[in-house]
């Protein structure tokens, strides 16, 4: 099914609501998997014509994605990325780890952007920042898409880095989600330093499951039904 492009028009209208001028998109990767951090990137674009081709990282392939962010990296105006790690999920619960990236990633452009456009329904980012919050901003919005794009080709190349050591879950194919390969595993051998262990998947696995750790109160919705089929298809 083909979508439309990005536009500027979220921006565009937070210019001329507020006296917002630098906007940061904001993107996260990695919610959902098993494994690995969460990673958020911040990208800020301007108004200027995106690359062609830009949209949600999901609807990419993998060599597509991977040859778009080259070219974003040089493209947009400045962008950060930031990390949420295993320990921190697990401590701290997905609400605050994703707040946690996302001030990383914030942290790391060169300018404290006036205002941000995350994707998504909820804001996990609050006060201080200005927020606006748009349903399926990776598709619709420029920096949002280049945030998307650039998290995830950042974050699966840091899963293939972490699999090295641990072949058998093939964290460079599957990045750290419930892929059959990582499944079977996660029975054999139980979870990885990697692994979140607040996650309920290890509930199913009788001889790890004395892993688990309680989960904080701290939650956010999981991924939608359309992206979580996505992940699962390789698409993630």
């Amino acid at each position: 099914m083909p979508y439309d492009p990005p536009t500027h028009r979220v921006e565009r209208s937070i210019r001329a609501t507020t006296s917002a001028r630098i906007i940061a998109g904001v993107d996260e990767v990695g919610r959902g998997a098993w494994a690995g951090p969460v990673t958020v990137c911040a990208a800020v674009t301007g108004l200027r014509r995106p690359p062609e081709g830009l949209t949600d990282s999901k609807l990419i392939t993998r060599d597509r994605r991977t040859e778009l962010a080259g070219v974003l990296s040089g493209w947009v105006t400045a962008h950060g990325l930031g990390h949420a790690w295993p320990e921190e999920i697990d401590a701290l619960g997905m609400t605050a780890a994703l707040r946690l990236a996302a001030e990383r990633a914030l942290g790391g452009l060169p300018e404290r952007p006036d205002a941000v456009i995350l994707d998504g329904a909820h804001d996990y980012l609050g006060a201080p920042w200005q927020v606006r919050t748009v349903v399926k901003g990776d598709r619709s919005c420029v920096p949002v898409a280049a945030a998307s794009v650039l998290a995830k080709v950042q974050r699966d190349t840091l899963m293939a880095e972490l699999g090295e050591a641990h072949a058998a879950f093939d964290f460079g194919g599957n990045a750290g989600y419930p892929a059959p390969v990582h499944r079977a595993a996660l029975e054999e051998l139980g979870p990885t330093p990697h692994h979140r262990l607040t996650w309920a998947y290890l509930d199913a696995l009788p001889r790890w499951k004395h892993l688990r750790k309680p989960h904080p109160l701290a939650s956010v919705p999981g991924p939608s039904t359309e992206d979580t089929e996505m992940e699962q298809a390789g698409l993630f």
